[in-house]
């Protein structure tokens, strides 16, 4: 059976997307606030019976923020549990699969296009090798695709809760003034939403500066203007820390087929990280400086990209089984 008519989502803390895949294209896209809906079973019942109305799908492929136990999620700024068997019944469906939504950006990268991305520092092409992609959003994400004789697979990590490292004097004394606050300055407590207002608050300390309250927009917003300068560092900083964190996980996973930046936070600002030390600081490994310069770096900025994701991994799947079986 091929992917006829079969429910995909992106659930996240704020929004959750819904879609259907009829045949292999993705339809009818419809997003819903999280806070209006008691579960995503309220939600999906809202899609199927407005924009997908009159189709009836019995499978469904949802990704959700969280790590995965047990076919489950449990979103970590909001009160749904996404639960693969409570979905099934709910939905009265076949079967419900709920992966990360990492390992469903994962398996979107073999399947975009060029206009998905902007491109970061000079245009290279990607090789076959492994392709890495993580994201600033409401924390950071990231996950890896791989190739093999077996064909293709998505490794998730956690790897926001790597330590964060800096590489000069002022980064040494952001990160000493953090872990005062923090205790464990991870990648996450600066890339990320929260993390742009951690490192805003951060500078105007060290500075002996008073700010005003901003939230994460206001900080980009004022920064691209340029009529704060601890705004503007904040970003430039920003950059650099996403630039450094970029090369040391191509390095890590091998990723000489690109690393790619997803989340909602870069696609914001895509040509100040093209001027920033973004690029720079991402070669900037010493002796595997040559290694990384032919390595692409990518903004992704297709407005859904997870959806184009569950498309590849359901074509995968539907390929690699038979007939009866279920994704």
């Amino acid at each position: 059976m091929s992917p006829t008519s079969a429910l995909i989502a992106d659930i996240g803390a704020t929004n959750a997307r819904f879609a259907l895949l009829v045949d292999t294209d993705i339809a009818m896209s419809e997003t819903y606030a999280v806070a209006d809906y008691a579960s995503p079973i309220e939600a999906a019942r809202a899609f199927l019976a407005g924009p997908a109305a009159g189709h009836a799908p019995n499978r469904a492929l949802i990704a959700a923020a969280g790590p995965v136990e047990h076919g489950r999620i449990a979103l970590t700024n909001a009160a749904w549990i996404v639960d693969s068997d409570r979905i099934c019944k709910g939905l009265n469906m076949a079967d419900v699969q709920v992966l990360n939504d990492f390992e469903a950006l994962g398996w979107s990268l073999p399947a975009l296009r060029p206009d998905d991305l902007v491109t970061v520092g000079a245009a290279r092409a990607a090789g076959l090798g492994t392709m890495a992609v993580m994201g600033p959003g409401t924390g950071f994400g990231l996950a890896a695709m791989a190739f093999g004789a077996a064909g293709e697979a998505v490794l998730v990590t956690e790897g926001g809760h790597a330590t964060l490292s800096s590489e000069n004097r002022r980064e040494d004394a952001i990160i000493l003034a953090l872990r005062q606050q923090l205790h464990h300055v991870s990648v996450e407590r600066i890339l990320s939403g929260s993390g742009l207002m951690q490192l805003y608050h951060a500078i105007a300390r060290i500075d002996g500066t008073t700010v005003p309250e901003r939230d994460n927009s206001e900080i980009v917003s004022h920064a691209l203007t340029g009529d704060c300068e601890v705004s503007r560092e904040t970003l430039e900083l920003f950059c650099a820390f996403l630039g450094s964190t970029a090369g040391n996980i191509a390095l890590t996973l091998g990723a000489r087929g690109g690393v790619f930046i997803a989340g909602g936070i870069v696609p914001r600002f895509t040509e100040f990280l093209r001027r920033s030390a973004f690029r720079e600081r991402f070669e900037a490994k010493g002796r595997m400086s040559t290694y990384l310069s032919h390595i692409p770096t990518a903004v992704i900025v297709h407005p859904t990209p997870a959806f184009i994701g569950l498309a590849h991994l359901a074509k995968v799947r539907s390929r690699s089984r038979a007939p009866d079986q279920a994704w």
